[in-house]
């Protein structure tokens, strides 16, 4: 018996009534990322998060990787507002309802899914393709859904600022910009979109940027 069954099976635990939903519920998961942005900010973003790692991948491909500083960047940042605002709505509004019975083949996994898509309600569907084309579209604009769409990075980034640990600069920074175009996420220590990967650390001819508690 796998360890998902035999927890499905178990009394009065309800992770087994939340496959299929509008949004993903995980309690382990969802327990786990605040204690990682209370200590690393969006860490979580650079160093766990799945989605993440395929965004980069993707990114590396992108057409345009906007890695600039511009304020018109920020205003981009509202598509993380929108999208927590529409989970929240599906949450306590809808009431997350159940649009997709999970289906497991035991030949391959594109089979499962494509069943998946097939018999899922069109709210399921619709929620699915949107996801998967804005994440493609990383081949256009890197890391577009990373940046500028996902709900939990945007979530993550309003709670960053009161993390203990976090890379960051120090008074010795130029404004050379090297970190910028070293940058995945095409920002700099401890602005907007920074998710404490590091890949900044040894790159600034200064040596003005740190990781640790940031000095007031």
């Amino acid at each position: 018996m796998s360890f998902c069954s035999a927890i499905c099976k178990l009394p009065k635990l309800p992770y087994h009534h939340l496959l299929g939903r509008i949004t993903s519920l995980f309690f382990g998961f969802w327990l786990f990322i605040p204690a990682l942005v209370i200590l690393f900010g969006r860490a979580f973003c650079g160093w766990v998060c799945p989605a993440g790692f395929v965004n980069q991948m993707l990114g590396k491909f992108a057409f345009f990787k906007l890695k600039i500083r511009s304020k018109k960047l920020i205003i981009a940042q509202i598509g993380m507002l929108a999208t927590i605002a529409i989970s929240l709505w599906v949450y306590f509004i809808w009431g997350n309802p159940r649009m997709m019975i999970p289906i497991r083949t035991s030949d391959e996994y594109l089979t499962a899914l494509t069943l998946s898509l097939r018999f899922g309600e069109w709210e399921w569907v619709t929620r699915t393709v949107i996801i998967i084309s804005v994440m493609l579209a990383s081949l256009i604009v890197a890391n577009l859904w990373c940046r500028f769409v996902c709900p939990s990075g945007g979530v993550l980034e309003i709670l960053r600022k009161f993390s203990i640990f976090r890379v960051y600069k120090t008074s010795a920074c130029d404004d050379c910009d090297a970190c910028l175009r070293k940058c995945e996420m095409g920002t700099r220590p401890d602005e907007i979109n920074c998710t404490n990967c590091g890949d900044c650390l040894n790159v600034c001819h200064a040596n003005a940027i740190k990781f640790g508690r940031k000095k007031s």
